[in-house]
């Protein structure tokens, strides 16, 4: 990356010219890493370790230094041999202190007996057990998390019925999720007084942040439960298309407190996407907003809605009170939808809807590879499982200010209001773009602890230098997910925290949470998954179907062990059983569940994703496939006889690339670059205005199978191929 200088040849005045010291502050740092590389005796994990340790590499020190000391650390490091380079080490005092490391040193000397030492050295050792036995994990962790029975289960986990392979998961036990969010509680400590959600608008950046108590959520939550029941029966779905305001997260939490089933929508899909979900999800009402303000701009939200369904609309203003556009007859402005409650004797207090733990609470979409994309509900159990892979592995809790920009339509949006509100951390939300600098004052402002985020964003954020000046030192951790990380890019990140680790997450909506995670408790690589997440169990899969052992570095897909608390056991529109079990191999009598990931196991036992056994793709965090892509392109222009839409990740790391290879009819002639802007703008009117098509290969024909199925991983490889050489001139 910054030649090829080790870390001892790097001299004073290497450093002057990467960070544009002085020659006073280069000497300092230069004298703290002789001194480290003396005392490392050659580890080059101990040298960047204890450069870290002794903090002189500065959140505002330019770029161009933290990279000329990481890469030059870790210049003669072989991957292949001594597995990824790390970057982050916790300690055993603080390991201590985390809420996994403080559960394991109470529990851990009596579940593994006296192979029990510490948090970091018997955190594998705990995480096996926790998946031979998760009815003993999930009983402690229950005790954790603010969830509160209203009737209690009969025991964790049931696994006498042959046709639930993901187990039956607290029988008979009876709640309301949403309830269990707005109740104050003793642990984790909730108190009415405490601060539930933090926001602020965009363009106030220099007005104070908005704070919402736990009772004045309550009270709003339960008022607009009271007029959902004045205009909807029990059990109707109720889309939710907006932004992630302060108001969506009212409006969700009161359609799961009032017995109703939230349908989750995002607020950037085109009126036909919008259009298919409404439909899907047999929707009685959508919420929604007249515009949306994105980086000072406004954009129109409810004529898609409009466009999308004759399905009735309860409007938000996007800033005020009276929605800025005329609405249909069947339709209700926000304020006339909260007037019907005015003749309530109580309007701010109501009677939870208590139901079965496995009671639908929330229909969420994911892209299959058929084209339709598939209906995934939601339990009460999901949220369970989502935060306390949050309290685990990101160490949510009691005092944290946790942020994320996202969207409810998708399944970050749900993990991140259930992973503050059942571990009592409040939820920030900054009601704007969340590129630019506005987005990172508030994080300052706010006093954020975690910061979520998709590298896309990362990577706009480093090359913009938007964020440059700002103070995120009080963040003492984040987070990934949605893609592939580039390495550069968490670089940059984690540095300006002095360097806190960046907790990759991999999961998918159906699980409800990730299966693959960084930890707390173990050393974290730039890019790398450190473990599977507690109670899950894996294994990487050869090309027959034998998993390979679990100590060997190797590539595969991947096969989770069935029993999986809040892993879908339906679908709305699809073959539960035939999309996630047929055809995966028996392991130890089990047959495995399919997530489509292929996975790469690193020497040293890291993991990192390499791309979908499937046709999905992933492009700027959201999941789409071929199929859909393929069918908007085909129809795009009159001399397209057929496209196969491919994406791959760029040679350097980072978010995948959008390419389409075509077969033109005879006769026709056309130039990449005119198929290009065809397509692109075919794509963000039928799909999603945030895709891009980054390149358009014309080619004579398509490679396929002798069953004539299109071969797109041969087309796969050779664009990664023709893209590396391309790096490489």
């Amino acid at each position: 990356m910054m030649g090829n200088k080790s870390i001892a040849q790097v001299g004073v005045e290497d450093l002057c010219k990467a960070g544009g010291l002085s020659k006073e502050e280069a000497k300092e740092i230069h004298g703290v890493v002789t001194e480290a590389i003396a005392k490392a005796g050659g580890d080059a994990r101990e040298v960047w370790r204890e450069v870290v340790r002794r903090r002189v590499l500065k959140p505002w020190h330019q770029h161009s230094l933290h990279q000329l000391v990481y890469y030059s650390v870790y210049a003669r490091w072989d991957a292949s041999v001594d597995g990824p380079p790390l970057y982050w080490f916790p300690s055993v005092y603080e390991s201590k202190l985390t809420n996994l490391g403080r559960t394991m040193e109470i529990h851990g000397p009596k579940l593994l007996g006296t192979s029990y030492k510490d948090p970091i050295a018997s955190f594998n050792l705990f995480r096996d057990f926790t998946v031979q036995h998760p009815e003993v994990y999930w009983s402690i962790i229950l005790k954790e998390l603010s969830v509160i029975f209203h009737e209690s289960p009969k025991c964790i986990l049931d696994t006498a019925d042959g046709s639930r392979p993901g187990g039956t998961w607290l029988p008979g036990s009876v709640l309301n999720i949403a309830e269990c969010c707005l109740l104050p509680s003793s642990h984790p400590r909730k108190e009415d007084d405490s601060f539930a959600v933090v926001w602020r608008d965009e363009g106030n950046d220099d007005s104070d942040v908005n704070r919402m108590t736990l009772k004045e959520l309550r009270e709003q939550v339960m008022l607009v439960a009271n007029a959902l029941d004045a205009t909807f029966q029990k059990g109707d779905a109720i889309a939710i298309d907006m932004p992630m305001t302060v108001n969506a997260v009212i409006i969700y939490l009161a359609i799961v407190l009032a017995g109703f089933v939230v349908v989750s929508i995002a607020d950037s899909f085109a009126a036909k996407e919008i259009a298919t979900r409404l439909r899907v999800s047999k929707a009685k009402a959508i919420f929604t907003q007249d515009y949306i303000l994105r980086g000072g701009r406004k954009f129109p939200l409810y004529s898609r809605v409009v466009e999308a369904s004759p399905c009735k609309a309860i409007v938000l203003p996007v800033s005020g009170n009276d929605v800025g556009i005329q609405l249909r007859e069947q339709d209700l402005s926000w304020k006339d939808f909260l007037a019907c409650v005015n003749q309530h004797s109580r309007p701010k207090y109501y009677t939870p809807t208590y139901q079965p733990i496995d009671s639908a609470i929330n229909i969420l979409f994911s892209s299959g590879t058929t084209g339709e994309p598939k209906a995934i509900t939601w339990t009460q159990l999901s949220p369970i499982r989502c935060s306390s892979d949050a309290w685990a592995h990101i160490d949510i809790g009691v005092g944290d200010v946790y942020c994320w920009p996202t969207n409810l339509g998708w399944v970050m949006g749900p993990i991140l209001l259930f992973s503050c509100f059942l571990t009592g951390a409040a939820l920030a939300l900054y009601h704007g773009s969340p590129l630019g600098r506005g987005f990172g004052k508030f994080v300052q402002d706010a006093g954020v602890t975690v910061l979520g985020t998709v590298p896309s964003l990362v990577k706009a954020w480093k090359n913009t230098k938007c964020m440059e000046g700002l103070d995120w030192t009080k963040i003492k951790s984040f987070a990934s997910t949605g893609e592939a990380s580039n390495v550069d890019d968490d670089l940059w990140l984690s540095s300006k925290s002095y360097y806190k680790p960046v907790i990759e997450c991999c999961g998918g909506t159906e699980l409800a949470s990730s299966y693959i995670q960084g930890s707390q408790l173990q050393p974290q690589a730039f890019g790398a998954f450190s473990t599977a997440s507690m109670t899950t169990g894996l294994v990487i899969l050869d090309e027959d179907g034998v998993a390979y052992p679990d100590d060997k570095a190797c590539v595969g897909e991947v096969g989770l062990f069935p029993l999986y608390l809040g892993a879908t056991d339906r679908l709305l529109n699809a073959d539960h059983e035939k999309v996630y079990f047929k055809g995966m191999p028996i392991h130890n009598g089990m047959r495995l569940r399919r997530h489509g990931d292929i996975l790469k196991r690193t020497v040293g036992g890291y993991l990192v994703v390499q791309g979908r056994a499937d046709d999905t793709m992933n492009l700027g965090g959201i999941k789409t496939s071929s199929v859909e892509i393929e069918r908007v392109c085909d129809r795009a222009d009159e001399s397209v006889l057929e496209t196969a839409a491919v994406s791959v990740a760029p040679p350097d790391g980072g978010p995948e690339l959008l390419v389409i290879f075509v077969v033109l009819k005879k006769g026709y002639d056309h130039q990449p670059e005119k198929l290009k802007m065809i397509f692109s703008k075919a794509i963000q009117v039928n799909l999603n205005p945030l895709f891009k098509v980054k390149i358009v290969k014309i080619i004579p024909e398509f490679p396929r199978t002798a069953s004539n199925k299109l071969l797109r991983r041969v087309l796969r490889d050779q664009i990664k191929h023709e893209l590396s050489v391309r790096s490489r001139m």
